[in-house]
């Protein structure tokens, strides 16, 4: 092989291996977005590489490289600094890292960093420049997201009240809100756990100090809330959450969260009381919450008190809404289900006064339950109340067996006083008149003598006339008691005093009877000279007649006063009841007659006698709707008087 051959063979792979070597810098430059240039700064001429062509936008074709033009895609706020910084590198050799903004033909803004030498003759003149540029456009945007994210990061935990904590070989690491939740100063870095100790709550110091040990030994985490005493003596509640960091099966350390929650556990702890309260209010008056949707069977929320009224535990668990049903009494289910299926269909809140459970044991309980359906909920979603009326039922039932026990007992002593006088009257009225009989046959025995002993005949007939005054005397004694101008105790009373009293003595029999009593009295009623025991006893009559007309229908009971023309005490008692019989206007104050299974017909004969002995006057008319009136009229005198 000739010399020359060998040379040309040299000469191609050095060809080659230059042409590789190129190659392998230019994927270099390419990974690294870094391209280099050569400038004579005596002809003018400049080299770029492939790659800072692609860094300013510009392709090789275009011809050379204009660095007047490079110089103008330099951004306006950064080309004289750059500039400078040439003119000083070009003077001392080498140029500081000059980070600037260029403008690609596209518009495009990029971010580049440039490092040029320069390259100097003996006299120490500049004639050729060498240098690097490298987009770092990515990396800046990279910091710039980096540093964003770190603020938002930082902000968010400050406005979370939240901190973030981590500690492996390399050491312990805390974010700044973190030092900002315990009241520390990052100057002292994080506390060790000797320390950190030290700042939890006396009474929350063990279990911390062994949860700290398991995580340590076991490398366990945890979740748990903590109490914390800062050093300014401010007690705050904590929730810290540890994980430890695992990587291909080997133990790095942990990271953990820790967040202010004061104010919820706070808020937490009220909720807690409040519920208490609630709880212990709804068991005092056995009163229940629920809220359910009657269209799907779902209980959302079952107060303790709903359970126990229906005859379960509370802590036995959620139960479906049907096992409530089941305790409905079965004479029962079909209406409360009737208004409950209504209410739904029409979207409506409800009330059921009353209905009956069973319990398991077979206690039979009265409730009464109130639904409010929710108008922007489900069909059929209903919040209410439930509450036991089963003592108010026993009271009530006592107490209208205690009112017919009353009624019975008066109505006995009303017979037992009538029984008292006839027998008194029969005691009294027996002895003079069997005394006339003797004196009577006596009289025809000395008629009947021939010749008739006159003189013994009118002795016989003197003691007859004198028993029957004694036996008139008797029955005048009994109706002095109402006979005009008896010698009864009278004064001055106030009619309206003595109409509020009765009001108030009937007002139970009237409520018991679903009755209302109104009082219409003019306010120039006059006082008037009578005794109040015996005006009493006339509204006493009047107005119970008046309610006992109206026990099976409820209504209501109006009382009126005014002055007639003749300077009068007028006064009325109108009752919405079953009216006056036909015809019996003036015969119910007739004595005896009554239209009252238990009446003894002297309750109006005894009111009339009592008017009638002050000269007064009552009567009874029917109104046109319905009911009647009793009226009476009273003269008014102006002295009191014994």
């Amino acid at each position: 092989m000739s010399d020359n051959r060998r040379a040309d063979e040299e000469r191609q792979v050095l060809a080659r291996k230059l042409e590789e070597s190129n190659a392998r810098l230019e994927q270099a430059q390419r990974l690294v977005h870094m391209g280099y240039y050569e400038w004579n700064l005596i002809t003018g001429h400049v080299t770029w590489s492939a790659e800072l062509y692609r860094i300013y936008g510009l392709s090789p074709q275009e011809g050379p490289i204009d660095m007047a033009m490079v110089g103008e895609m330099i951004h306006p706020d950064d080309r004289e600094r750059v500039f400078r910084q040439a003119d000083d590198a070009a003077r001392g050799g080498v140029s500081a890292a000059a980070e600037h903004r260029v403008v690609r033909p596209d518009g495009e803004v990029r971010i580049v960093q440039g490092l040029g030498t320069a390259k100097r003759n003996a006299a120490g003149l500049a004639y050729e420049m060498f240098g690097t540029v490298q987009d770092i456009t990515d990396h800046k945007r990279a910091e710039e997201d980096l540093r964003q994210s770190q603020f938002h990061l930082s902000e968010g935990q400050r406005l979370a009240h939240m901190g973030s904590w981590a500690f492996d070989e390399s050491g312990h690491y805390w974010s700044d809100e973190l030092y900002k939740i315990y009241g520390l100063d990052p100057k002292n870095g994080a506390p060790s756990v000797e320390q950190y100790l030290t700042l939890i709550h006396p009474q929350d110091r063990a279990s911390t100090a062994e949860s700290i040990k398991l995580m340590l030994e076991e490398h366990r985490g945890f979740d748990h809330i903590e109490r914390i005493v800062r050093p300014d003596g401010e007690l705050r509640y904590l929730r810290a959450v540890a994980v430890p960091v695992v990587e291909q099966g080997v133990f790095k350390g942990f990271i953990g969260t820790t967040m202010d929650v004061t104010a919820q556990e706070l808020l937490t702890q009220e909720l807690r009381r409040e519920r208490a309260y609630l709880a212990e209010a709804q068991s005092l008056t056995h009163i229940g919450s629920w809220v359910a949707n009657f269209h799907t069977g779902q209980n959302h929320h079952v107060s303790d008190e709903v359970y126990r009224l229906h005859g379960f535990e509370p802590d036995q668990g959620p139960l479906a809404l049907e096992h409530f049903w089941k305790t409905i009494h079965p004479d029962d289910e079909s209406v409360v289900k009737e208004v409950l299926t209504n209410a739904i269909h029409a979207r409506t809140d409800y009330d059921i006064p009353e209905y009956r459970i069973c319990l398991s044991d077979g206690t039979i309980r009265f409730l009464r339950t109130i639904g409010h359906h929710n108008p922007s909920g489900e069909i059929g979603e209903y919040v209410g109340v439930t509450m036991d009326i089963t003592e108010r039922k026993r009271a009530e039932a006592e107490r209208e067996r205690l009112r017919r026990l009353e009624a019975d007992l008066a109505r006995v002593n009303r017979v037992n006083m009538m029984g008292e006088l006839a027998a008194a009257l029969a005691h009294e009225i027996k002895q003079p008149i069997a005394a006339s009989i003797t004196s009577a046959n006596a009289l025809l025995r000395w008629l009947a003598h021939d010749p008739p002993e006159l003189d013994r005949a009118r002795a016989a007939a003197s003691r007859i006339e004198q028993e029957a005054n004694r036996a008139a005397d008797v029955i005048d004694s009994l109706r002095s008691l109402y006979k005009p101008g008896a010698p009864t105790q009278r004064q001055i009373v106030d009619v309206k005093e003595i109409i509020e009293e009765m009001t108030v003595l009937l007002r139970g029999e009237a409520d018991r009877q679903a009755i209302t009593i109104y009082s219409e009295l003019e306010t120039n009623t006059l006082n008037i000279l009578v005794n109040p025991v015996q005006l009493q006893q006339v509204f006493m009559n009047l107005m119970l007649n008046a309610i006992e007309a109206m026990k099976d229908t409820g209504g209501e009971v109006t009382i009126r006063s005014r002055v007639d023309p003749e300077g009068r005490l007028l006064v009325s008692i109108s009752d919405t009841g079953v009216g006056l019989p036909a015809g019996s206007a003036e015969q119910i104050f007739e004595p005896l007659h009554t239209t009252k299974p238990q009446g003894t017909g002297m309750g109006l004969t005894i009111t009339r006698s009592i008017v009638e002995s002050y000269g007064g006057r009552v009567w009874a008319t029917a109104n046109q709707d319905i009911g009647a009136t009793f009226h009476f009229v009273l003269p008014c005198e102006a002295k009191a008087s014994v």
